[in-house]
C-alpha cells in the first residue's frame, strides 16, 4: 500500500461541524463513528504517553504493535462496511491474546482486587485500560446503531484486558508492590 503524504495540515472543511468518513460521507463530528474512533484515537495517544516514561522493552515494542493496529482500527471505525480500507484482523486479536498467555506466567494470580497505581508507566498503563473501556463501550453503543467491521469490539475487549496485565508486569519489574481493596473501610 502506497503511502499517503499529508501537505496540508487544515482543510477548513470541518469548520462547520461536519467532517469526511473513508469514502467521502460528511457527517457530524458529534456522530457516535466520529465519538469512537475519537477514543480510539485518545487511547493511542495515552499509548504514546506510556511509551516516554522509560517503560520496559519488551512492552514497549508491544505497545509499537498495538498502537499500528489501533490507527488500522480507526481507518475501520471511520469506514462504511462497503468501504475496503485495512480493518481490525483476527490475527491481531491472537497476538494479544498470545501476549496476555505469557504476560501471565510472571505474575501470581490475582486473589483480591487491586488498586490501580505503580510507577508512573504501571499508572499510565491502568490509565490506559480505562480509555480502552471506555472506547469498547462507545464501540457498543455504535454497533446497536451501524454495522462496523467484526473484529473491533473483541479487539478493544482484549485489549484492555492486556493493558491490566501490563500494568502488573510492569509493576512487578519495577519492584512496585501492588495495592488490594481494602473492603473493611
Amino acid at each position: 500500500m502506497a503511502k499517503t503524504r499529508i501537505t496540508k495540515v487544515y482543510t477548513k472543511t470541518g469548520d462547520k461541524g461536519l467532517t469526511s468518513l473513508v469514502g467521502g460521507e460528511r457527517v457530524s463530528k458529534a456522530s457516535l463513528r466520529v465519538d469512537s474512533y475519537g477514543d480510539v484515537d485518545e487511547l493511542n495517544a495515552v499509548l504514546g504517553i506510556i511509551r516516554s516514561q522509560g517503560i520496559d522493552s519488551e512492552i514497549n515494542s508491544l505497545i509499537i504493535t498495538i498502537q499500528n493496529d489501533l490507527f488500522i482500527m480507526g481507518a475501520d471505525l471511520a469506514s462504511p462496511p462497503d468501504i475496503e480500507v485495512p480493518r481490525v484482523t483476527q490475527e491481531s486479536i491472537s497476538n494479544l491474546e498470545q501476549a496476555i498467555d505469557k504476560f501471565l506466567e510472571e505474575l501470581e494470580p490475582l486473589k483480591e482486587f487491586i488498586l490501580p497505581s505503580g510507577d508512573t508507566s504501571g499508572s499510565y498503563l491502568h490509565f490506559g485500560r480505562t480509555v480502552s473501556r471506555r472506547a469498547e463501550r462507545k464501540v457498543v453503543k455504535l454497533m446497536e446503531e451501524q454495522e462496523i467491521g467484526d473484529n473491533v469490539l473483541i479487539y478493544l475487549n482484549r485489549l484492555s484486558d492486556l493493558l491490566f496485565v501490563m500494568a502488573r508486569v510492569q509493576n512487578q519489574r519495577n519492584d512496585f508492590t501492588e495495592t488490594f481493596v481494602d473492603f473493611k473501610k
